[in-house]
């Protein structure tokens, strides 16, 4: 498990898709996280055994509780969904059956959200059992799941709910169909009573009934209820209007409809104070529906009413639209955010890291990005759960090329220092062959193998360093104390060394390289065939005769730079605009070719260790060597700014 799979347990995006859905749902939903974070109070305080739906939309539940004489209880939707989160299968199983025998066709809701708790424990049961049998060390492709006989019920009881409400709802589609009939015969049968003026008395009361019927007929099929309705309120207001009805009856139920509509537009005006958009909408629907069942008023007032009522209705409507515009841009934006975080964690190049420091690095950044996923809200429904793979494929691929690396580093530090043992016993038993011939050879090969051999962990470096040094130094002391008796000969071999650099020094630096050169050549040979001097006076003596050599040339050396600069200023003067201007470019390219020269022996230098004479001397031969590359980086840059001088002064002239 990587750092992503630790962390986001946490998070409820990650375990469970369809978040964002439940959440716009207020009936079905509750985040799975939440749920089972509070699983052990619920489940202390409830059994269910029975869901209902009431016409209030409050789903009622009977419960058992500590008591055995306890009354049932309400739960809202919220708790409903943390009751069902909280049940085992076989307990949600129970709960789909009390609702199927219930014949509660209309908890299809609590149906869906039972089918959803159910299958996500079902495929936890089966990742938990392929993880035991990957961990067991078999192939993921060969794994099969054990059999559920709960899931086989789970399946048949939704298969029979789904087969009884599509019975039931063609069944309310018939009654719909059939009470659309019957309304449009009683809209008949009011106009032809309209059409009977001599008789308009004599058919009120029938009116009346006939008014009565219509509301009492019930749901027509989707489509038809603005059309029937407009063709309702047309023959009722014709009756009304047309045949002259007496005006006392016609005035008391106009006041009558007109104390109705006042009542119904002051609670559409309280929605406006209701904290949720989503809620006030669906009740200022059901106000809709009883605002049009209603009869006509008083001609005079029907606009002033209807105007109330619709600035209520453009209110709420208004701050329905609202809430879900804000719920969609902040999708947006959260979406936007998320691709982001995709594209940052897909573009960190971790193919070329080669030390652990660089992956240690890269990790904190995938963790700061995680992180701040953890902080983004959901996206889109189309787009969220896309967006979490994309990331988590981004992550998961990082994560194993780094426990790659860390393990193939591990093995090759085991190996290193494999090597380095071998080393050491071969120096070992050197060590006891000192005398014999070639070993000195040996040594030094086994002293060449050991630098190329890469690190080992830190806490065996110093150890099997220090086990090598004392072979080695033991081996050249034995050889020292050996060759004892040859101290006169290098006692002699210092003396003419000594010479040597006393006519190096008897050599002015104002000669003549030419006249000069062939006398230092010759006392450098003479220095090459001389044997060994004593060891202590080695290093002294090397730096006497490396400071004389050092003087003479540097003092030729500098006469000749000088006199390359002075070439080199004469042919400045000679140089036009174009000539000037490619040559400037050509020492700027050198220049960066001698920083980036210096750069490498910088860079090597830091994985330098200075551990024996052989390496200080190594070391002073860089440190040369990068003088020389700062000595020609001033000496070009000095060019440069001639080359600059001459083009001011050129301009100057034009």
């Amino acid at each position: 498990m990587n750092e992503l799979d630790k962390q986001s347990s946490v998070s409820d995006e990650f375990t469970r898709p369809d978040a964002q859905e439940a959440s716009a749902n207020p009936v079905s939903a509750e985040p799975v996280a939440a749920a089972e974070s509070k699983k052990t109070d619920v489940s202390e305080l409830i059994s269910v055994t029975a869901v209902s739906v009431d016409d209030s939309g409050i789903h009622l539940l009977a419960v058992e509780a500590a008591g055995e004489n306890a009354a049932p209880a309400m739960l809202k939707p919220e708790d409903m969904s943390r009751a069902y989160h909280a049940m085992s299968k076989p307990e949600l199983l129970e709960a789909l059956k009390g609702i199927i025998e219930s014949g509660n066709l209309e908890a299809h809701k609590e149906v869906a959200l039972i089918k959803q708790v159910f299958y996500t424990l079902h495929n936890r049961q089966i990742a938990t059992e392929m993880e035991a049998f990957i961990a067991e060390g078999n192939k993921p492709e060969e794994f099969s799941s054990t059999p559920d006989e709960c899931e086989a019920k789970m399946k048949d009881l939704l298969a029979e709910f789904r087969e009884k409400r599509n019975a039931y709802l063609e069944q309310k589609e018939e009654e719909r169909r059939a009470n659309l009939e019957q309304k449009q015969n009683i809209i008949a049968e009011l106009k032809s009573i309209t059409e009977d003026i001599d008789n308009i008395n004599l058919h009120y009361s029938k009116f009346q009934q006939l008014q009565q019927d219509f509301k009492n007929g019930g749901e027509v099929p989707a489509g038809y209820e603005n059309d029937i309705w407009k063709d309702y309120q047309t023959a009722v207001e014709q009756f009304y209007d047309r045949l002259k009805m007496n005006k006392e009856l016609r005035d008391l139920d106009f006041k009558k409809n007109l104390e109705l509509k006042n009542m119904i537009v002051e609670k559409a005006e309280a929605l406006a104070l209701l904290p949720d958009p989503v809620e006030a909408f669906r009740r200022l629907q059901v106000l809709h529906d009883q605002f049009r069942e209603i009869g006509p008023v008083a001609r005079e007032l029907r606009e002033e009413v209807w105007a109330r009522f619709k600035e209520a209705s453009t209110v709420v409507n208004k701050r329905h639209q609202d809430f879900f515009q804000q719920r969609k841009a902040a999708e947006q934006e959260n979406e936007d955010a998320k691709t982001a975080l995709c594209e940052k964690a897909e573009a960190i190049d971790y193919s070329n890291f080669k030390s652990f420091s660089e992956w240690e690095n890269a990790t904190k950044e995938f963790l700061a990005l995680q992180q701040e996923w953890k902080g983004l809200g959901f996206a889109s429904k189309k787009t969220n759960n896309l967006l979490f793979a994309r990331f988590r494929k981004a992550c998961d691929e990082f994560f194993t090329a780094k426990a790659e690396y860390f393990r193939q580093s591990k093995e090759e530090l085991k190996d290193n220092y494999a090597k380095k043992e071998a080393l050491c016993v071969k120096a070992e038993e050197l060590l006891e062959k000192f005398a014999e011939k070639g070993s000195l050879e040996k040594m030094q090969a086994l002293q060449k193998e050991w630098r190329t051999i890469g690190v080992v962990k830190r806490k065996q470096a110093d150890e099997i360093w220090k086990r090598f040094c004392t072979a080695v130094d033991g081996f050249y002391d034995a050889r020292k104390k050996l060759f004892s008796g040859r101290r006169d000969e290098e006692s002699e071999n210092l003396k003419a060394k000594r010479e040597v650099i006393e006519k190096l020094k008897a050599i002015s630096e104002e000669s003549d390289r030419k006249e000069v050169i062939d006398t230092i050549r010759g006392l450098q040979n003479e220095w090459q065939n001389i044997g060994h001097v004593p060891f202590r006076q080695k290093d002294a003596v090397q730096a006497d005769y490396r400071k004389e050599l050092d003087r003479l040339f540097g003092a030729f050396d500098l006469r000749e730079s000088r006199r390359r600069m002075s070439r080199f200023e004469g042919e400045v003067k000679k140089m036009e605009g174009d000539e000037s201007r490619r040559e400037r470019d050509r020492l700027v390219r050198a220049i960066e070719s001698r920083r980036q020269e210096l750069k490498t022996i910088e860079n090597n230098l830091g994985f330098f260790n200075v551990k024996s004479s052989a390496g200080n001397s190594m070391l002073k031969e860089f440190e040369k060597k990068m003088q020389k590359i700062k000595d020609d980086i001033a000496q070009i840059n000095e060019k440069i700014a001639l080359l600059d001088r001459q083009k001011k002064e050129a301009a100057k002239e034009d």
